[in-house]
């Protein structure tokens, strides 16, 4: 239970510090955490040390790039989906196949920051720029 607290709440205290400062002023800020949160599964492997599962880790982030790359060209609420999907694949992850150089807790604390993540998205989009 903690990880999913923590998880979601450090995503809304990043939302927060990046409008209070700024940096979501530039629409390239979601699209790249969306990247970044999407390499981690990747980094996992290679730290658990499996060729095959490094593969389908870089293909499955490679696939939430291109959702970010086409939701920064063409409509943020596209990556308001992909933060929300990239939750979902956390979850669904252990079912697919293992990665062993991920930490147990790390889907329950992933997908609560994906999800908090596309939510703050969402609000931000909905409402006047700061």
């Amino acid at each position: 239970m903690t990880a999913v607290l923590v998880g979601g709440g450090l995503a809304l205290v990043v939302g927060l510090f990046a409008t209070i400062v700024g940096l979501d002023r530039d629409r390239a800020f979601y699209p790249t955490v969306l990247i970044v949160i999407a390499s981690y599964w990747a980094l996992f492997a290679i730290m658990g040390g499996g060729h095959d599962v490094l593969l389908r880790e870089v293909a499955v982030a490679a696939a939430f790039a291109v959702v970010a790359v086409v939701g920064f060209k063409r409509s943020l609420w596209i990556v308001v989906f992909g933060l929300c999907a990239h939750g979902v694949f956390d979850m669904a992850h252990a079912s697919l196949y293992a990665n062993p150089g991920a930490p147990g807790w790390w889907p329950d604390f992933c997908m609560p920051y994906d999800v908090a993540a596309g939510a703050y998205l969402a609000w931000r989009l909905k409402r006047p720029v700061l």
